[in-house]
């Protein structure tokens, strides 16, 4: 069975606002199939849990949602607008993309992803976001393209 990477950033917002949102549905959705690379949770703990935490859901709703209902991305902001009665927190959503593009792994973190990318550590990189989509892009590459 395939065993696909999910390549849509944590950098990227749905209609809703919210980063990460898209990715995490591709995960828990592709995980759901038991069609998620083994090396990625389909629900983590840290972007996940954060979006999940700053929407308001349980992790075992969000995943049974997903499960059960196998819906579009759409579907899925629509379930969470009707979870939330019909808007979602501005403010908590504002805080979440912060600590989301804010975010900075640990210097070996980064040392260790540059490395697997092929790309030297000038320290121009420093945000998790950027980061995981390269080590995401690399994973892609040598599971696909070698």
């Amino acid at each position: 069975m395939s065993q696909i990477i999910p390549l849509i950033s944590s950098g990227v917002a749905g209609p809703l606002g919210v980063l990460h949102l898209p990715r995490l549905w591709l995960k828990a959705s592709l995980g759901a199939a038991g069609k998620l690379h083994s090396d990625y949770p389909a629900i983590g703990a840290g972007y996940d849990q954060m979006v999940l935490d700053a929407l308001g859901i349980p992790k075992a709703d969000f995943e049974a949602f997903i499960a059960n209902d196998k819906p579009s991305y759409v579907e899925c902001e629509n379930w969470i607008l009707a979870r939330s009665g019909g808007s979602l927190d501005a403010t908590a959503v504002a805080n979440l993309n912060a600590a989301i593009t804010g975010y900075i792994h640990t210097d070996e973190t980064r040392a260790s992803i540059l490395a697997g990318a092929g790309r030297a550590d000038d320290g121009s990189i420093k945000d998790a976001v950027n980061l995981n989509n390269l080590d995401d892009w690399a994973a892609f590459h040598a599971q696909e393209l070698k």
